[in-house]
């Protein structure tokens, strides 16, 4: 197992990243649950799901935004992937009181707000839960190359392993790749005072040519360049983004494109992927490279997880090939 040296990995803690409560850092990122639970809008922020006998189901997501801000969006039918109609989404912003936090609401009549642990509108109650991705922790299946289980990052260049056994982003795969399919698992972390490309940017690059993106997107509209997005080429079919430090999933199909003799595209490059067990690409035919991906052609690549300067991780990587 590969390590940061204990003094590096201190002054990375000092610096940007809380682990603990020894220093105070004005702009705080938390890359662990239980040091991040020190933080009061922490435990605000999350998904919450409500029903009464006037009102439909509702899904509602909360977003920290640093010294008690907060955003709110709200879905009828239910949170995204689970029963939201997938049609407008209601949004208010909302600031700490003494009484709890006041949604302050563009539309008429709509009043939220949150107090105790519940979220609640007109005629309408909202308890927190805490979605699991279907896939979390798939085994490999028979035939399957295991990418990273933990122990070692033998499979990667540039591959470090932190002392939690967590795979650290900014590696690529040793092997080169045509068609497969791909599991992987990773976390954001939950950066209250980061805004857009600023709040655990990172990419699982396909060939090193195809980016899905890894950003933390929650509660956001999902967009091109947003979790789950093929980057600027294709939004998500739904933002299936969980919470930051939450564990989730992605599941990629992915078939590399043709080429004739002469080196002419003769099929594209197609690729399904699952977000959280939910499908936001289906079999989409890419259009060519994304990004800053390299040019499209013949010969396989490497899976490459961007980093950006944001602590992501990973664990359970495992690819079979087609």
């Amino acid at each position: 197992m590969i390590r940061p040296s204990a003094c590096l990995f201190t002054l990375l803690l000092s610096t940007t990243v809380i682990l603990g409560a020894e220093k105070k850092v004005d702009k705080p990122i938390y890359i662990d649950p239980k040091a991040a639970a020190a933080d009061p809008d922490f435990k605000v922020q999350g998904e919450y799901e409500g029903v009464s006998k006037t009102h439909p189901p509702v899904g509602a997501q909360i977003v920290a935004q640093g010294d008690g801000v907060f955003k709110l969006a709200v879905y009828q039918g239910g949170l995204p992937g689970k029963g939201w109609d997938g049609k407008a989404v209601h949004r208010a912003d909302g600031k700490r009181t003494k009484n709890g936090i006041a949604f302050e609401s563009t539309q008429k009549n709509v009043r939220w707000t949150w107090r105790d642990g519940k979220l609640a509108g007109r005629g309408v109650e909202l308890h927190k839960v805490q979605r699991k991705s279907p896939t979390l922790g798939a085994k490999p299946p028979k035939g399957a190359i295991v990418l990273f289980d933990g122990k070692h990052a033998d499979h990667w260049q540039k591959g470090k392993v932190d002392e939690r056994g967590l795979l650290v982003t900014g590696c690529t795969t040793k092997k080169l790749w045509q068609s497969f399919k791909l599991h992987l698992e990773f976390r954001t972390p939950y950066k209250p005072f980061g805004r857009g490309q600023d709040r655990g940017n990172a990419g699982c690059y396909i060939q090193r040519r195809y980016e899905v993106q890894i950003l933390d997107s929650f509660g956001l509209k999902g967009e091109a360049n947003e979790c789950g997005g093929l980057y600027r080429q294709k939004t998500p079919d739904v933002n299936m983004a969980f919470p930051p430090l939450t564990w989730q999933t992605y599941d990629i199909d992915f078939t590399a494109a043709k080429f004739d003799d002469a080196g002419k595209k003769t099929a594209p490059a197609v690729i399904t992927v699952k977000h959280n067990g939910v499908t936001i690409h289906d079999n989409y035919k890419l259009k060519n490279k994304t990004g800053a991906g390299r040019k499209e052609g013949p010969e396989p690549g490497p899976i490459y997880l961007q980093g950006h300067g944001n602590p992501v991780f990973y664990r359970n990587i495992w690819i079979v090939e087609k």
